[in-house]
This record gives structure tokens, C-alpha cells and sequence, in this order.
């Protein structure tokens, strides 16, 4: 409230009170698999097929994860998590030694994640087509051709590339951030660095190697910065036809500087100026290290600058070697790939890990320790092990489901794929020992086209990569309350199923608690899904559009009223609670989510002094009751038909 204290008009903003509710996601997936590449221990979020092909590869012959996350796209999905499931999977390397004297490991590089897929990669390290090539490296990357007896192809290249960590162009830094194939590892313990130095091109003696005025230059050692030189006082009295003269003044007048930033390594200043081979200078950096550097360049004033006469620094013909050259990988051989995971130790390579798939096929237990990846991951709402078919898995699944905090994911089964007959079926089904309202498990498997083209004939795949991509059309056509089933849930991208049920056959999979998921195939409407139950024996949430739209409802509202926590706990925020839910609960009315014809038979929402008593209050606790009545699916439409008598 504004401070009164004069005469005049006040204007506050008060709030309204309303703070809308957000209707929360329920069409996010998680699949989990096998796939060729890809980080594992993690979940991560792609948003189209070509964004799983680039991280996770392609089809594999035998593993569904890649079927699935392409058919939920293809039936209307827009966005998931998938997550790599491997055992003992081994990643692709190759050490090589650096140009030092005493050769040492200079780098590692490595597959971009573990598995047999980094095996069919190779490079070519290059210096001599670099832009410095005395400091800077090329590195080009290659891959095996699938087209028999034809050279690799190259899928990256990478120009002037640095071992300075404070580079920009450092290989870490750019393989680690840009390349979608391999990473590097450049070896910390490296001792082969050099105190950098800038060295000037051959100067011609015979005379005065300075004019009248060329007294000054303008040098940056270890990046302390350009500072002018000017040797004025130190060739007072120095013969300007000595090479040697000009090295002392050089030296003496660099060594008396001070660095002019903290960070400036110790003794950096206290350089050495040495004469090569009787007519070249060199002014090396007091300071050891890889980002050891000595830079030359002209005087500010055309006149005085003694650079150009000296030849000193790369404007001028010289050169400048900084402190990491020498730990720069070697040289491919001529004609000749560092292979990764597939090189021979040998000469420039000290070491290769082979990439490796590990333990195939996986345990159960791989697929559900893979669960808790999620844990952290609020806004998943389906998840889906394509293709495997333990009654084991689907029991984990579920019960993941309703453990987590909010309870707010829902799991889709896939039976086993020699799972083709009614008694398989059956039988899947009382294998699950523990069926709740937080899965549903369909059947039986899709036939589709080969999408590796190996197969001219069509393959059978897993149903739940379909059936997410159609909970996440029918989502977003008709709302989470509608049920994913009917003559509109016609599945893109099958062309038949392993068995086709008949009505009574269906029947079976329906009574007696069964409620397995048929999909059928209809003249007319083609392959649909033709269930909509979940595995729960509890009639309340006996169907798939009631238990999701009760996990819609529980995530929205939790989210919508975060606010309320520390707030005066009275009337007035109940009233706020009360009008802030029932607002979004009326928005769904009107969008027909609920049973009833009007707002009270539809919905309720009470908190007051009834919901939360004194005790309560004193506790810090405000309960809110909401109650909705559910859409249930007209699962069996009876239509009568009678003659009508007494016609005249």
C-alpha cells in the first residue's frame, strides 16, 4: 500500500485473484532400447525421427526402439525421450603421440558414445595445409562406405584447430560441442610444452641493421597484452651492425617490464633473446606452458618501427611457436587413417579401445533400472519398452508409473513377439502379477514395411510405438478424455497384423478381467485400435481415457496451485482456491471432458471450513477437495430392432 502523504490521487494494481491453471501435457513418451549409438545412463528429448537417427542411429535387425520412435511421429507424436539401454557396451578410442622429442600420449579420440557403431570411423590429422601450421593442426573424419570396395566418406572436417586450452579453436572445445561423431581427450599430463617464442625470418648483415629512428615494436607474451619496446636507451651506445648488440638491448628492455594483468604467469617477462644460426632472432617466453605465446608486431609509428627491419614476427616473414606445439597429435601417415576402435599399435598410436555393443540380448532388469532415469522428469506422461515382451518389464512399468510422486505417467505394454495366438495372449496376460489402472498392454503385433529395405516381404514390429503416437493425435483432436480407439484410430504406417481376432475371440480378451487392448483390422477403416481398457480391476478406472484424464487433472492442479504455499491460511485463500480450480475445471466442461449437463453435475470443488478444520490450520495444512464425473467410452453400442405392427 502506497505511503499518504499528500493531498492527491493514488492508483494501486490489486490482484484478481485468478491464476489460471494450465492444462498439463499427456502425449510426451518415453521409449526405452536398444539403439546403435547414443548416451546411455540418461534420457534425452528429440522432437522428430531425423533428430533420433542423428544421436541414436538407425534401425537395428531384432530391436524396436527405433520402429517405435519412428511410428509415433508417424501417428501423430510430437515429442519424446528416448533412452539407450546397453550392458558392458565398450566405446571406440584411439591414442596417438604427440611431435615431441620424447614422444607422449597427446590425445585420445573417442566415438561420440559407446558401441560397435564407433568402429567404422577414422581421421586424418594434417598440419601442413593449416593456416599456422608451426602451432595449428586440420583434422578430417571419415567413415566406412556401405557400398562395398568404395574409399571412406568424409562426414566432418576441422581446420586450425589448437592444444591450447585458452584457444578458442582448442580440439576439445570444438570436437566435444560440434562434432556428431567423436570427442577428445587431450592428455592433461602432457609435459612436452615449450616456452612459446617468436623467431624472426633470416636478416641480412653486412651494415646498419637499424635506421636512424627504428628504436621501437609492439609485443604480447602469454597474452599479457601489446606493449610497445622501445630500445631507444638500450642501443645508445650498441653497434647497430651486431646482430648480438640488438639481442642484449632486446632482452635487457623486456626483462626490466612488468606484467601489466594479475593472471600474467610469473616470470613471463623474464624472456631469453638468443641468435639462430648467425642471422635470425629469437625471443622466447619466460613461462613453460601450453598458452605460452610470444607475438611480434609493428610499431604504432611506421617510422620507428624496428620489426620490419628485424624480420620479427608472422607480418614480417617470421615465425611464432606457442607452448602447445610440440604436443600436437603426429602426422597420419601417408596415405594412411587413425582408425578408431580398429587401429593397429603401431608407430604414432599408442592405444585402441575397440567399440563394443556389450550383452546382447539384455536382462530385464537393464530395461527396468532404465525407469528411474525419469525420475527427474517432470513432464513425461507414456512410457514404452518397444518390443519387449517380459510380463516382468510391464509389471515394473506399471508399477513405476504409479510410484512416482504423482503418480502421472501411464505405461503401454507390448507382448512378446511368439506371442501370435489368443491363448498367448491369455496367457500374457495372467502372467502379470501385479495389473493396475497405470498401463494397458496391447495386442497382437503390427506388420509394416522393412524401413532398412532388407526385407521384401513385410516385418512384424511392437504396437506401442503406434499406439503412443495415437494417444498423442486423439490428445490434441479431441482431448485426453476421449478414448484412443474407435474407427478414427486408424494406425499409420501398418500394413497388417500377426493375427487378425475375430469378434468372439476378442470376446475372450475382454470378459472375465482380461481387458488386453485388441487391434483389429475393419473393411472400410483399416487397422485400428480396438480397446480402451487398462489392466485394473478397479471399475472406477476400468478405462484408458479415465485414468489418464484423472492423471491430466491431479499434474494440472498441483501445478496450477503452487502458489498457495505460505499463504495466510483463511477464507480468502480458500476462496481464491476455489475460484482459480473450478475456473479451470468449467474450462474443461465446455470443452466436454466431463459427464453432466450442467457445471454441478459435472464437477465440484470445496475447500472451506468443512475440507480444512482448526486442527487443520494449525497443522499448516489446506485441503481442497475436486471431484469430476468421467466421459467412459461407449464400449458396446446395442441397437434393437423391431417390426412395427398394425400397419393399414
Amino acid at each position: 500500500m502506497a505511503v499518504l502523504t499528500y493531498p492527491g490521487v493514488y492508483v494501486e494494481e490489486v490482484s484478481s485473484g485468478v491464476r489460471p491453471i494450465e492444462a498439463a501435457g499427456t502425449s510426451t513418451a518415453a521409449f526405452f532400447g536398444v539403439a546403435e549409438r547414443g548416451p546411455i545412463g540418461a534420457v534425452k528429448k528429440i522432437f522428430n525421427f531425423t533428430e533420433f537417427q542423428t544421436i541414436y542411429g538407425g534401425f537395428l535387425n531384432g530391436y524396436f526402439l527405433a520402429h517405435a520412435v519412428f511410428q509415433f511421429f508417424n501417428n501423430g507424436g510430437t515429442q519424446c525421450y528416448v533412452g539407450r539401454v546397453a550392458s558392458g557396451a565398450d566405446t571406440a578410442t584411439v591414442t596417438i603421440l604427440d611431435r615431441g622429442a620424447a614422444a607422449q600420449n597427446s590425445m585420445t579420440l573417442s566415438a561420440k558414445s559407446s558401441g560397435a557403431w564407433g568402429n567404422k570411423f577414422m581421421v586424418i590429422v594434417d598440419s601442413a595445409s593449416a593456416d599456422d601450421p608451426a602451432n595449428d593442426f586440420n583434422l578430417t573424419v571419415y567413415q566406412d562406405n556401405p557400398t562395398p570396395d568404395e574409399d571412406p566418406v568424409q562426414v566432418e572436417a576441422y581446420e586450425n584447430l589448437s592444444m591450447n586450452p585458452a584457444s578458442p579453436e582448442f580440439i576439445e572445445t570444438v570436437l566435444n560441442t560440434s562434432s556428431k561423431y567423436i570427442t577428445a581427450t587431450v592428455n592433461t599430463a602432457n609435459s612436452n610444452q615449450i616456452a612459446g617464442y617468436s623467431q624472426s625470418a633470416p636478416i641480412t648483415l653486412g651494415g646498419p641493421l637499424l635506421g636512424a629512428n627504428q628504436r621501437k615494436f609492439r609485443i604480447n607474451i602469454n597474452n599479457d597484452g601489446y606493449r610497445t619496446v622501445d630500445l631507444t636507451m638500450a642501443l645508445a651506445a650498441a653497434d647497430l651492425s651486431d646482430l648480438d648488440d640488438i639481442r642484449a638491448a632486446i632482452a635487457a628492455t623486456i626483462q626490466a617490464m612488468t606484467p601489466l594483468r594479475e593472471s600474467t604467469p610469473a616470470g613471463a617477462y623474464n624472456v631469453t633473446v638468443t641468435v639462430q644460426d648467425t642471422n635470425m632472432l629469437r625471443i622466447a617466453s619466460g613461462n613453460t606452458s601450453a598458452g605460452s605465446k610470444v607475438e611480434v608486431v609493428a610499431a604504432s609509428d611506421p617510422l620507428e618501427n624496428a620489426a620490419g627491419a628485424l624480420r620479427l614476427g608472422r607480418r614480417n616473414g617470421g615465425t611464432e611457436v606457442y607452448g602447445s606445439s610440440a604436443m600436437r597429435p603426429q602426422n597420419t601417415p601417408a596415405d594412411d587413417f587413425f582408425f578408431l576402435g580398429d587401429d593397429t599399435v603401431a608407430g604414432a598410436v599408442s592405444a585402441v579401445q575397440p567399440g563394443s555393443d556389450g550383452t546382447l540380448p539384455l536382462n530385464d532388469i537393464d530395461y527396468t533400472n532404465a525407469f528411474a532415469w525419469l525420475d527427474t522428469v517432470r513432464d513425461v506422461s507414456l512410457i514404452a519398452v518397444p518390443g519387449i515382451g517380459s510380463t516382468a518389464v510391464a509389471d515394473a512399468g506399471m508399477n513405476y508409473c504409479r510410484n512416482r510422486p504423482l503418480s502421472d505417467c501411464f505405461y503401454i505394454a507390448d507382448m512378446d513377439r511368439d506371442d501370435i495366438s489368443l491363448e498367448d495372449a491369455l496367457q500374457y496376460r495372467d502372467d502379470i502379477n501385479t495389473p493396475n489402472s497405470y498401463g494397458a498392454v496391447y495386442f497382437p503385433w503390427l506388420k509394416a514395411l522393412d524401413p532398412t529395405g532388407l526385407s521384401a516381404e513385410p516385418i512384424n514390429v511392437p504396437p506401442s510405438g503406434y499406439v503412443a503416437g495415437m494417444y498423442s493425435q486423439i490428445d490434441a483432436k479431441r482431448g485426453v478424455w476421449k478414448a484412443p480407439a474407435g474407427t478414427e484410430a486408424v494406425l499409420g504406417g501398418a500394413v497388417g497384423l500377426v493375427t487378425d481376432l475375430t469378434d468372439i475371440q476378442q470376446g475372450n480378451l475382454n470378459k472375465n478381467k482380461k481387458s488386453v487392448c485388441v487391434i483389429r483390422k475393419f473393411p472400410g477403416s483399416g487397422i485400428v485400435l480396438w480397446g480402451a481398457r487398462t489392466l485394473s480391476s478397479d471399475p472406477e478406472y476400468k478405462y484408458i481415457p479415465v485414468r489418464r484424464m484423472a492423471i491430466m487433472l491431479r499434474v494440472s492442479i498441483y501445478n496450477g496451485i503452487q502458489w498457495t504455499v505460505f499463504e495466510p491460511n483463511d477464507e480468502e485463500l480458500w476462496s481464491q482456491i476455489r475460484l482459480n480450480i473450478g475456473s479451470f475445471m468449467m474450462t474443461l466442461f465446455r470443452q466436454g471432458a466431463f459427464q453432466g449437463s450442467t457445471p454441478s453435475q459435472a464437477f465440484f470443488v470445496k475447500c472451506d471450513g468443512e475440507t480444512t478444520t482448526q486442527a487443520d490450520i494449525d497443522l499448516g495444512i489446506v485441503n481442497v477437495l475436486v471431484g469430476f464425473a468421467p466421459l467412459k467410452p461407449a464400449e458396446f453400442v446395442v441397437v434393437k430392432i423391431s417390426q412395427k405392427a398394425g400397419q393399414n
